[in-house]
């Protein structure tokens, strides 16, 4: 009798498939590119064919949450180069990112994606922005 072995991973939830990922990507970059605030930027960086930008979030997210290792980039090295973004920029990403999860995802899995998303503009802010001799000099926490 032959044991049916279980793969070593699995997505986070079980409604958590490539179709709901790529759903999800592409609602939710349709909403950045219409910001007043997040599309200029979004705009500035991916010149012409969106495709190739989404194919790279349908990696990214399939990574983080069905736990596929597809995505190879490097977001932060990524988002270094980012001038123009401000830290409050990630509070208007999370805010419309939490709109489409919701919209777009069923409930547990929304949940996941929120707080996949909470910790990768956190982990970007303090990246991009949080700068330690600055912040011991002045006694001052990493920015929230």
């Amino acid at each position: 009798m032959s044991e049916q072995r279980k793969p070593f991973r699995e997505p986070l939830h079980s409604s958590i498939d490539e179709a709901l990922i790529e759903k999800l990507v592409r609602a939710f970059y349709a909403k950045i590119r219409a910001d007043e605030e997040l599309g200029p930027i979004f705009g500035n960086v991916i010149t012409g064919d969106w495709e190739p930008h989404l194919q790279k979030m349908f990696a990214f997210w399939s990574s983080l949450t069905m736990l596929t290792g597809r995505y190879m980039g490097q977001p932060m090295m990524a988002h270094m180069k980012l001038k123009m973004v401000e830290p409050q920029h990630f509070d208007r990403w999370l805010s419309l990112f939490r709109e489409t999860a919701s919209e777009v995802c069923p409930p547990p899995a929304a949940e996941i994606f929120i707080d996949k998303a909470e910790r990768v503009a956190e982990s970007l802010k303090l990246g991009m922005f949080f700068k330690p001799d600055e912040a011991a000099a002045k006694g001052s926490p990493p920015p929230a």
